[in-house]
């Protein structure tokens, strides 16, 4: 199959995260089964326009701020001039809404919507503008197949009105070559916390640092580390201040790959506090390396963990629950060894190869159908 994809960011992109992961490993998979791919996204400043990646032909146009407004313009000209059976179209939060611009046969992937989380991170005029550009998802794609990364955006989509026979659901995988429990690599000395994705306002970070005293009170020397980039870094570093925790979180910013893994092995426990996720591949990737979470209780996230097996869940925004929760680990050295055993088990039912496969079947469907 010739498949065009589209996505907002590309890996390479500063503002990329988990569902520009999702959708490169998946992509590169279809390469390597045979399939000709191109991937359509924004580019930033210092980008080159075109490059291939490990097969994958990507091509940039525009910027962050205004790609949903340019893209209709390139993707008609570039479906003008090449032929492709199918487009994936990747909703990260903010439709493209392609069907009102193309005809091409059209698989719907959706990590998860923003919804009302986005009033959490901006002032409302822009949460708004967001929002509304969400209210005719379901109008302007009806009849096209939602393929979902969890049972959570799947009855998301339902509560909207999407048919249930027009949803699959395609978990994430791991990639076991960088994520590989060591044996050989010991924790750190102190007890130690890890928080790892984008610094943002919505992703609620600034619960972990309000439970750090409490958790101290009951775990001494316990510490933080904030591992990310994003605008909400100055506000966390005041809170810390105000909260006199200052000298015991860290907040090292963006990280190589490598020491996104060392962390993720030396630390304790990792968690992930926000109110809302596609999935959490976090989590995963954490269970992979022998590391427990504490994750909110709140859409996606829950699907990332098994309670009581690879981590524990909390009601989310409830500090005092957040706390226990991360004492009953970091105190507790037998709860550990069995959450890691619990955490490798539960990390090994994920595979990229075998989403890839599900989704190369899905897209042949797409392509043979009379859509």
């Amino acid at each position: 199959m010739r498949i065009l994809a589209l996505n907002w960011n590309d890996l390479k992109n500063p503002y990329s995260g988990g569902a520009e992961v999702h959708l490169e490993e998946l992509l590169r998979r279809l390469v390597k089964l045979g399939h000709h791919v191109t991937l359509v996204c924004s580019g930033w400043s210092g980008s080159v326009p075109e490059e291939e990646i490990e097969g994958v032909r990507i091509l940039r146009f525009g910027f962050r701020y205004n790609f949903n407004l340019v893209v209709p313009f390139h993707l008609r000209r570039l479906l003008r001039n090449e032929r492709f059976d199918v487009l994936i179209e990747n909703i990260n939060k903010v439709p493209f809404y392609t069907p009102l611009y193309t005809d091409i046969k059209t698989v719907v992937l959706i990590n998860h919507l923003f919804s009302t989380t986005v009033f959490r991170e901006t002032n409302f005029v822009l949460a708004a503008y967001v929002y509304l550009l969400e209210k005719p998802l379901v109008s302007v794609y009806r009849g096209l197949h939602f393929n979902v990364v969890s049972e959570s955006t799947a009855q998301d989509l339902i509560e909207r009105g999407v048919p249930k026979s027009d949803i699959s659901t395609i978990y994430s995988g791991i990639d076991r070559n960088l994520y590989a429990f060591d044996p050989d690599v010991a924790k750190y000395d102190r007890p130690t916390i890890l928080y790892l994705g984008r610094v943002k306002k919505y992703k609620s970070i600034q619960h972990i640092i309000s439970a750090l005293p409490r958790v101290q009170e009951k775990v001494p020397g316990a510490r933080l580390m904030v591992v990310g980039a994003g605008d909400y870094l100055p506000a966390l570093k005041r809170q810390a201040e105000m909260l006199k925790v200052n000298n015991d979180v860290e907040f090292p910013g963006f990280v190589t790959q490598e020491n996104k893994v060392e962390r993720m092995r030396k630390a304790h426990v990792i968690v992930l506090p926000s109110p809302r996720e596609g999935w959490g591949l976090t989590n995963t990737e954490a269970n992979a390396v022998g590391t427990p979470v504490v994750a909110a209780d709140s859409p996606g996230l829950r699907d990332s963990v098994k309670p009581g097996v690879s981590g524990f869940l909390y009601e989310y925004g409830n500090i005092d629950q957040l706390a226990q929760q991360l004492v009953n680990v970091l105190s507790d050295s037998e709860l550990q060894g069995n959450l890691r055993r619990g955490a490798l088990a539960w990390a090994d039912t994920f595979d990229w190869d075998d989403a890839a496969k599900k989704l190369e079947l899905l897209l042949e469907n797409t392509v043979n159908s009379q859509q």
